[in-house]
C-alpha cells in the first residue's frame, strides 16, 4: 500500500495531466490559427499551446516598425477569412496583426498562452502524444507542429564578437533606425530584412554598410503595375518553371539593371527554382537598390573578424562601426521539443518536401514549413483539417455505434 506522501505525489501527477479530445497545436502564429480555424469548420475542437503571451508573437514582438507584407494581400490570406476590403495592397505590420486578431476572434480561437512546450513524444503503448509544458502534460491522439520556419533567430558565430565595444543586435530586436541617427552601422545579411533595415537606416540619416557574402536575386516588387509574385504564379500555369525564371530575370535586368555591378551577384539557378529547392527567397526591392546605386547604402564583402571598434573584412579592409545588426534570419525550433520522431530533419524541417510535407506518422502533422509563405500555410492547414476530420468522424461514429449496441443489449436483458 502506498504511503500518504506517495499517494499525494501520484494524485498530483494525475492532476497535472490534461486529456485533449481534439488535436494539440503547438504555436499560435498564422500557421496555428489557420489549422485551428480549418479544424473548427470541420467540427473538430483543438487546443493551441503558445509559449509567448500573444498570438502572432513574431509579428508583434520581433519585427521592425516599417515592415509590410512583401506580397499582395490576396497571396497572404489565411483560409476561410480574407483581409478587410479597405486594407491596402500591401498591409503593414499593425494591419496584419489586426487581421490575425480578428481571425482568432472570428473563429473563437483561444490559445493557452505562456505554455512553452518542453517536450512532445509519442506514447506507442497508449497511442497518444504526450506534450509537456512547465506545469502540465497534455495528451492527445493528434499533434500539429505549427511553430514554423521562423521560430528562433539565427545568431552566427563570428570571431571577435566579445571584443566589440558597440551594440550588436539581431533584426528581431530592431524597431527603427531612429536610434542610429548619424551612426556608421554594419548590417550583416542581404535578404529582404537586410535590405529593408539598411533602407530604414538611410531614411533616419544613418550610414549603413551591408554585408553581401553570397549570391542573391533582387527582383522588382512589381512588374507592369502588377505583383512580380502574381505575374510569376500566372505564368507558371502556362510555361515551364525555368522559362518563367528567365522571363523574370529579363524584366529584372531591364528595370533594375545589372546588379552584379553593385556587388549583388545573381545565383546561376533562377529565383523560383532556387526558392523551391533551398527555401532562399529572392529580394523584392522596395527602394534599397536605388540607395545602393547612389552610394548611401555601401555594399561590403564578408566579415573575417569583429574588432574592438569595427570589423575586418575578407578582402583585407578594416572599417569602424558603432553598431552591428544581424539580418541573419530565423530557423525552426522543432528539434528542441519534438523527440523520438524522424519526420523532421536536424534543421527542423519536414524530410518530405512540399506538397507532401504536412503529414507524418501516428497523428503527427506540420503546418507552416513549406518555404512558400502564408500561401503554403493555408494549403497545409486545409489538408490537415480534412485528414483529421475524417478520423474524428469515424471515431465518433464508432462510439455512437458501441453505445447503440449497448442500449439494445440492456433492453434485451430487461425483457428477460
Amino acid at each position: 500500500m502506498a504511503s500518504g506522501k506517495e499517494q499525494e505525489q501520484q494524485g498530483f501527477k494525475q492532476a497535472r495531466c490534461v486529456k485533449v479530445h481534439g488535436p494539440i497545436i503547438v504555436g499560435a502564429g498564422p500557421s496555428g490559427l489557420a489549422a485551428a480555424a480549418c479544424l473548427s469548420q470541420q467540427g473538430v475542437p483543438s487546443l493551441i499551446l503558445e509559449k509567448s503571451d500573444c498570438i502572432a508573437s513574431l509579428w508583434q514582438q520581433r519585427t521592425y516598425d516599417r515592415l509590410k507584407l512583401h506580397l499582395p494581400k490576396q497571396f497572404c490570406e489565411l483560409p476561410l477569412l480574407g483581409f478587410p476590403a479597405n486594407f491596402p495592397k500591401y498591409p503593414n505590420k499593425s494591419q496584419f496583426i489586426s487581421y490575425m486578431e480578428s481571425y482568432a476572434s472570428h473563429f473563437n480561437i483561444h490559445p493557452k498562452f505562456n505554455q512553452a512546450v518542453k517536450k512532445a513524444e509519442y506514447d506507442r503503448a497508449k497511442g497518444i502524444w504526450r506534450v509537456q509544458t512547465e506545469h502540465l502534460e497534455y495528451h492527445s491522439r493528434w499533434l500539429i507542429a505549427a511553430t514554423g520556419e521562423n521560430a528562433e533567430p539565427v545568431i552566427p558565430e563570428i570571431a571577435g564578437c566579445d571584443k566589440f565595444k558597440g551594440t550588436i543586435l539581431h533584426t528581431s530586436e530592431y524597431n527603427s533606425g531612429s536610434k542610429f541617427k548619424n551612426q556608421r552601422i554594419l548590417v550583416i545579411g542581404c535578404g529582404n530584412s537586410g535590405m529593408e533595415v539598411s533602407l530604414d537606416l538611410c531614411r533616419h540619416n544613418a550610414i549603413p554598410h551591408m554585408v553581401v557574402r553570397n549570391t542573391v536575386h533582387v527582383l522588382p516588387r512589381e512588374m507592369f503595375g502588377m505583383s512580380t509574385f502574381g505575374v510569376a504564379m500566372a505564368l507558371l500555369k502556362w510555361f515551364p518553371l525555368r522559362l518563367v525564371d528567365k522571363l523574370l530575370l529579363l524584366v529584372a535586368n531591364l528595370t533594375l539593371g545589372n546588379t552584379d555591378q553593385l556587388g549583388l551577384k545573381r545565383p546561376k539557378t533562377g529565383p523560383i527554382e532556387l526558392k523551391n529547392v533551398t527555401g532562399k527567397t529572392p529580394v523584392l526591392d522596395v527602394g534599397a537598390l536605388s540607395q545602393i546605386k547612389s552610394g548611401k547604402i555601401k555594399v561590403v564583402e564578408g566579415v573575417k573578424e569583429i574588432t574592438k571598434n569595427g570589423v575586418k573584412f575578407m578582402d583585407g579592409q578594416e572599417k569602424e562601426f558603432e553598431s552591428i545588426i544581424l539580418a541573419t534570419g530565423y530557423k525552426s525550433n522543432v528539434p528542441t521539443w519534438l523527440k523520438g520522431c524522424d519526420f523532421f530533419t536536424k534543421d527542423g524541417m519536414p524530410k518530405t518536401p512540399f506538397p507532401k510535407g504536412w503529414k507524418g506518422e501516428n497523428g503527427l502533422y506540420a503546418v507552416g514549413f513549406t518555404r512558400r509563405g502564408l500561401l503554403g500555410t493555408a494549403s497545409d492547414a486545409v489538408k490537415i483539417a480534412h485528414d483529421i476530420a475524417g478520423e474524428w468522424k469515424r471515431a465518433k461514429e464508432s462510439i455512437r455505434s458501441c453505445n447503440s449496441h449497448l442500449i439494445i443489449h440492456l433492453d434485451h436483458d430487461g425483457a428477460k
